[in-house]
């Protein structure tokens, strides 16, 4: 049987699909349209794919070997999932395996946008540092400081732990709320109503799954909302944030500064963010350590081997469909 991975991935993942099938590699960007993978469909058992590659109900019609799709990725919002079920084709992702470091990355960018960091490191490599300054980038404290968070799954706890140890008070906004014992070990407070938290907090990150009620979900209505100083980071998905309002925002110091690892119309980047005041941008490497990208790895081909060897469902737990 043939196995396409649309990009190259960690090696250990190559080797692990090529002892049990003939394993194609694709060019990055190869299969980020609908077209070459409706082609591929119809030579390819398996597909190892990314966020970026659109599985379409198209896709799906024109698999005539398909079997399974793992995708490469926590999410799969480039999945139809309906039209894999019709069609008989198994989707998987990779959850868990890349809570810590995806945190991490929210970790730093708070930190960044919050202390300048970004901005002061700037200045020393253009040459620009003449001495210490009583009143040069001046940055939120983040002890004491109020942090919101939009998603409280295995990220946004994680990220709560790790903002708590900075000595944040945490509120947070979710779908449903935790059990008491979790709230109470990361001495987080559930807000029902989102509005009502935005407008207490200093910090706000976003660690929510992107579906048709997160899409904008944080726009200009939200944005106005928010203290003058706040800083927004952005760990899930771009389009969570609508972000002709945040460039606005920026621009017009409404907002204090925003750290963002991903973007609305990836791999495009509004140009005004490029220009705007406080504002870091990453190139989406919220879960780029060897460890988790190995993880990765090695639950999409073990996804794959199991539905292609006929391994038994439950021991395949990342399975979507």
């Amino acid at each position: 049987m043939k196995i396409l991975i649309t990009e190259p991935v960690i090696k250990s993942a190559v080797q692990k699909l090529q002892n049990h099938f003939e394993v194609t590699i694709g060019n990055r960007g190869e299969f980020d349209n609908v077209d070459a993978l409706k082609a591929a469909s119809q030579d390819f058992d398996g597909f190892l794919t990314m966020l970026s590659n659109p599985l379409t109900r198209d896709v799906f019609k024109a698999a005539t070997k398909l079997k399974v799709v793992s995708n490469y990725a926590v999410g799969y919002n480039n999945i139809d999932l309906d039209a894999a079920r019709e069609f008989g084709v198994r989707i998987a992702n990779t959850p868990g395996v890349l809570t810590e470091s995806t945190a991490e990355i929210a970790l730093s960018l708070l930190l960044s946008v919050a202390r300048h960091t970004t901005e002061a490191e700037k200045q020393v490599r253009n040459r620009q540092f003449n001495g210490w300054h009583p009143t040069g980038f001046l940055g939120l404290e983040l002890f004491g400081a109020t942090l919101g968070i939009i998603g409280m799954g295995r990220i946004g706890q994680a990220f709560a732990r790790k903002a708590h140890a900075c000595g944040m008070k945490i509120l947070y906004h979710n779908r449903n709320q935790i059990d008491q014992a979790r709230e109470e070990k990361l001495q987080a407070r559930y807000m029902p109503d989102l509005d009502r938290m935005l407008e207490e907090i200093d910090a706000l990150s976003i660690h929510c799954p992107l579906t048709d009620e997160t899409r904008h979900l944080i726009d200009r209505r939200r944005i106005n909302l928010m203290k003058n100083h706040v800083v927004i980071v952005n760990t899930s998905r771009g389009p969570v944030i609508d972000e002709d309002a945040l460039a606005d925002a920026l621009k017009q110091g409404q907002v204090g500064g925003a750290g963002l690892d991903v973007y609305e119309h990836e791999p495009t980047i509004h140009p005004e963010l490029y220009n705007t005041p406080n504002t870091v941008l990453l190139p989406h490497i919220g879960s780029a350590t060897v460890k988790s990208r190995r993880a990765m790895g090695d639950l999409s081909a073990d996804a794959i081997i199991g539905v292609l060897t006929g391994k038994p469902e439950h021991t395949i737990p990342n399975l979507l469909t």
